[in-house]
């Protein structure tokens, strides 16, 4: 049982932060697409860097232990 409710747990940080990832790079797309772009491949090539910066600005590092201060 316990398996199974660590299971959701992690099945819902996943999605959270994929959810997140894909509103930043919503966000991001929405300004880059203000560039009216008219080609297809440009626009492709924008949609790209904005999901790897959405990726990157949204990545989770996770620590382990404390810092002495």
């Amino acid at each position: 049982m316990t398996k199974l409710i660590n299971d959701v747990r992690e099945n819902v940080r996943r999605f959270n932060q994929e959810e997140a990832v894909w509103q930043c790079y919503e966000a991001k797309r929405r300004k880059l697409r203000r560039l009216r772009p008219r080609s297809k491949s440009l626009k492709e090539l924008l949609d790209r860097l904005a999901w790897s910066a959405a990726e990157r600005e949204m990545q989770r590092s996770d620590c382990i232990g404390k810092t002495s201060p």
